[in-house]
């Protein structure tokens, strides 16, 4: 018997974990600095509220409520918040290998969730299969929407191809595993970066131009927010989410009527046309007056309502499910291997310096909540490098995951 019915209720307790996951995750208590050296806390704003779940203690209508309210509301307007701030003159600046190995990245995400899956098929035919919400390929489409963008990019996988919750569990557990040991890696490379590039032969000239002009970007935008400047930012993304919602309720209807055969591209969902256009929108607004929302925390409010989405899909998930295959952490560990190589081959052929090889990488499987962390292992001014990439990641996340998740389903059937 559910303990917790009340939506509101449900909600307050959500704000309550994740405000004290943020809390003691900056704390400068050595006990959960020693703890969450180990423990990410974007696993603890996932699975604490899957405990609650998978105990029985709230109620599944509750739940799934707060989920609707999140995946149509808050998260489009999440992903308009984190894409109004790309800078694509910007992004080019940073030169062609920055941006060559951040698509290398993508491409690796995108064909090798496919392979991996092709090639560990041949060992266990049961990963195959197109025959409802559990198929392993749907589960995996929210991986790459993890990978190569974040989590409302996989939060979108997951409504377009309809994923079931139980391989959701999974393969969040699956995502989140891999990508902070893959992230690991690429820190104790940072911590050799110079004697790796002098090695390779990579010109480092550009980072010392970027680190000074990073520097000077900060100095001249930066600024304390007022309210109507919140006021403003809320007016954007949630301004944006309506205009996404008309624009899906008359986009679909004429889809299914005039081209019935396009259900299999996913153009027969609501949900793929909203958050395509608020994707959409939000790059458009990127061009505007209006990017300078950024400089008053426009992508921080975005990153908050993600955070909300992150702990209503912990409520749906039944945290028993990641001990029940560990195949799916096979699948994922090949799959990484594959980005891996791809990102370090294309490096060393193009002479590129390690920090664009590892901020590309981490920008697409951290996105912004890690990316700077790998920056700024290399300097404390370049964090906003991380961050600038992955918004592109962002930016380019559904996209991308959406032909994946074609591929996926054509070799799983």
């Amino acid at each position: 018997m559910p303990i917790i019915t009340n939506e509101a209720t449900l909600l307050g307790l959500l704000a309550l974990i994740l405000g004290a996951v943020f809390y003691t995750s900056r704390s400068s208590n050595p006990k959960f600095q020693s703890f969450y050296k180990y423990v990410p806390a974007l696993l603890l704003c996932y699975f604490i509220p899957s405990i609650f779940n998978s105990a029985g203690l709230v109620s599944t209508d509750a739940a799934n409520n707060i989920y609707y309210v999140a995946s149509r509301f808050l998260l489009p307007a999440c992903i308009v918040l984190l894409t109004v701030s790309v800078d694509l003159p910007g992004i080019l600046k940073l030169g062609p290998k920055a941006i060559i190995l951040f698509l290398t990245g993508t491409v690796g995400i995108v064909i090798g969730g496919p392979i991996a899956l092709l090639i560990l098929s041949f060992f266990y035919p049961e990963l195959l299969g197109n025959n409802g919400p559990q198929d392993v390929w749907r589960g995996m489409t929210t991986v790459a929407g993890s990978w190569i963008g974040g989590g409302a990019n996989q939060a979108a996988m997951k409504e377009i191809y309809e994923v079931g919750d139980t391989i959701f569990s999974s393969m969040i557990a699956v995502d989140i595993i891999m990508a902070n040991i893959w992230m690991a890696v690429l820190l104790l490379l940072a911590g050799n970066a110079k004697a790796i590039d002098e090695k390779t032969g990579a010109d480092t000239s550009a980072l010392e131009n970027l680190k000074a002009s990073v520097l000077e970007f900060q100095k001249r935008h930066a600024r304390i927010p007022h309210l109507d400047d919140l006021m403003i930012i809320c007016a954007v993304g949630f301004g944006v989410t309506g205009v996404a919602h008309i624009f899906s309720d008359v986009v679909t209807p004429f889809m299914m009527e005039h081209y019935p055969d396009s259900k299999e591209l996913s153009f027969h969902s609501k949900f793929f046309w909203m958050i395509v256009s608020a994707s959409a929108m939000g790059i458009a607004l990127s061009f505007t007056r209006l990017r300078k929302i950024e400089a008053v925390g426009a992508s921080k409010v975005g990153s908050a309502f993600l955070y909300f989405l992150i702990a209503a899909i912990g409520l749906k998930m039944d945290v028993l499910a990641i001990f029940e295959s560990p195949l799916y952490f096979l699948l994922g560990a090949i799959w990484m291997v594959i980005h891996a190589t791809l990102m370090l081959s294309v490096a060393k052929l193009i002479k590129a310096p390690l920090f664009y090889m590892a901020v590309g990488s981490q920008a697409n499987v951290g996105g912004a909540a890690s990316a700077p962390i790998v920056a700024s292992a290399f300097h404390s001014a370049l964090a906003p490098v991380g961050v600038l990439l992955a918004v592109l990641g962002y930016a380019i996340g559904t996209y991308a995951a959406w032909f994946c998740g074609q591929i996926l389903q054509v070799i799983a059937s």
